[in-house]
C-alpha cells in the first residue's frame, strides 16, 4: 500500500473514530470497534493519538455488576469553543459552546444602525473578546460562523440583506483581515435547519426548518445535506409570492409569503389594533387566552397564511420532518391541529410537523455545531445538549 493510501485511510478512520465517540456522548474502545468495524489496534492507535492531542479524555464508568470498571472514552468538551453568531436586523446574538455543543455563554447586543464598517468593528472586538477569554483552552476558539437573514453565495459573500441593504458584501474576508481564526458565513434558515437535525432529529434525512421570526427563511435538508441551489440562494421562499398584487415587499414584489405569514408582521398588526407600540409576546398569549376576538381573528388569518405557503412547500420537496420556529405559533393552542387541518390537498405528504424546541436560538446553535463539525472535520455529527437542571 502506497504511503499516501494509507494516510488517506488512517484520516477516514479519525474522522469516524470522532463521530462515533461524540454521537455515543462515552463509550468503551470495545464497543467503538464493534460500531466501527475497525480492529482494535486500529482502535488503540487512533486513541492514542487523540488522547495526547487532549481531543478526547477517559473516565471510568460507575456500574453495579462484578469486575473491572471499563474505561470510556468521550470528546474533551473543554479542548475548545465555537462561537456562533446571529446577525439579525436589530441585535446580533453571540453564543459560545463547548465541543459538545453546549453552550457556555449568550450575549446580545443591539444594532443602532445599518452602517456595515460599525457593525464589522462591532463583531471584530466581540470576536476579539471571546478569543482572549478562552486562549488558555487547549484549542483555544475554534471556528466562528456567523448566520446571516438573507442571501449567502456558495462561495460566502453576502449577496442581499434586505433589511439592512447590505449588498456584495465580503463579510467573511473583512473579518478574517484582523482575526487570526477561520470564520464561516452561512444563512441563519440554514443553521436553524442543521441544529434541528445536530440536536434534535437526529435520524430525519429530510427535514425544513421554517424561520418566522422578522421575516421567513427556509432551510433544507436532503438526504441529510443541506440544499444550496445554483449560486447557494435556495430557501427563500420568503419571498414567495402568495397574495398576486398584494402588499409590496422590499425585495421588489409584492405578496410575498413573509408578508402575512411573519412574526414580524402579525405582531405590527396586533399593535396596531391595540394600540400598544411596545406590545410582546407575553401580551399576546394573554389576549388569546382570553379569547380576544380580533387577536384571534389576525392569528387565525396567520395559520391561514403559514399553511399556503407549507401547501407550497410540501409538495415541492415532499419533507420528513417539518420544523416551524415561531414564539407565536408556540403559545397558540393546538396549533399544529389547525394548520394541519388547512393541509386539504390529497397529494400532500409529509411525516409530521412541529414547532421548535430550539426557538430562536435555533441558528447561533447550528453555527456553534457546523464550527465543531468543521473543526473535527467528520462527515457527520449528532450532539445532545446536556441537562444541568
Amino acid at each position: 500500500m502506497a504511503i499516501g493510501d494509507a494516510a488517506y485511510i488512517k484520516s477516514i478512520n479519525r474522522r469516524l473514530i470522532i463521530s462515533k465517540i461524540i454521537e455515543a456522548g462515552m463509550i468503551s474502545r470495545a464497543d467503538l470497534s464493534k460500531i466501527t468495524k475497525l480492529t482494535r489496534a486500529t482502535i488503540s492507535v487512533q486513541v492514542a493519538d487523540l488522547l495526547e492531542e487532549e481531543l478526547i479524555v477517559e473516565s471510568h464508568q460507575e456500574h453495579s455488576s462484578v469486575g473491572r470498571k471499563p474505561i470510556m472514552l468521550s470528546i474533551n468538551r473543554n479542548a475548545g469553543y465555537a462561537l456562533g453568531v446571529d446577525l439579525d436586523h436589530k441585535h446580533v446574538t453571540f453564543t459560545l459552546s463547548d465541543l459538545g455543543g453546549n453552550p457556555v455563554s449568550t450575549d446580545i447586543l443591539e444594532l443602532k444602525n445599518s452602517n456595515y464598517d460599525e457593525i464589522l468593528n462591532l463583531l471584530i472586538a466581540q470576536i476579539k473578546q471571546y478569543n482572549d477569554q478562552y486562549s488558555d483552552s487547549r484549542f483555544g476558539i475554534v471556528g466562528v460562523v456567523i448566520g446571516i437573514h438573507g442571501t449567502v453565495s456558495k462561495d460566502e459573500i453576502i449577496n442581499f440583506i434586505p433589511q439592512h441593504k447590505w449588498k456584495d458584501k465580503n463579510l467573511k474576508a473583512d473579518l478574517e483581515k484582523e482575526l487570526d481564526m477561520q470564520v464561516y458565513i452561512e444563512n441563519n434558515a440554514n443553521l436553524c435547519s442543521f441544529a434541528e437535525r445536530v440536536f434534535k432529529h437526529h435520524h430525519s434525512e429530510n427535514l425544513v426548518s421554517i424561520s418566522m421570526y422578522s421575516g421567513i427563511g427556509l432551510g433544507v435538508l436532503i438526504n441529510g445535506e443541506l440544499l444550496k441551489g445554483y449560486h447557494g440562494y435556495a430557501g427563500e421562499m420568503g419571498h414567495m409570492i402568495i397574495v398576486p398584487d398584494g402588499r409590496p415587499c422590499n425585495c421588489g414584489n409584492s405578496g410575498c409569503w413573509e408578508l402575512y405569514a411573519s412574526e414580524a408582521s402579525i405582531l405590527n398588526q396586533l399593535k396596531e389594533l391595540h394600540a400598544n407600540q411596545h406590545l410582546t409576546y407575553q401580551d399576546a398569549h394573554k389576549l388569546i387566552m382570553n379569547q380576544d376576538q380580533q387577536t384571534c381573528d389576525v392569528l387565525d388569518s396567520f395559520i391561514k397564511y403559514v399553511a399556503i405557503g407549507l401547501n407550497n412547500i410540501i409538495n415541492l420537496l415532499n419533507p420528513e420532518t417539518i420544523v416551524l420556529n415561531s414564539e407565536l405559533l408556540k403559545i397558540y393552542p393546538n396549533v399544529i391541529n389547525k394548520i394541519e387541518s388547512n393541509l386539504t390537498s390529497s397529494i400532500s405528504d409529509y411525516h409530521k410537523i412541529l414547532i421548535s424546541d430550539l426557538g430562536k436560538h435555533a441558528a447561533v446553535m447550528g453555527a456553534c455545531a457546523l464550527a465543531i463539525k468543521s473543526f473535527l472535520n467528520v462527515p457527520d455529527i449528532r450532539l445532545t445538549i446536556e441537562d444541568h437542571e
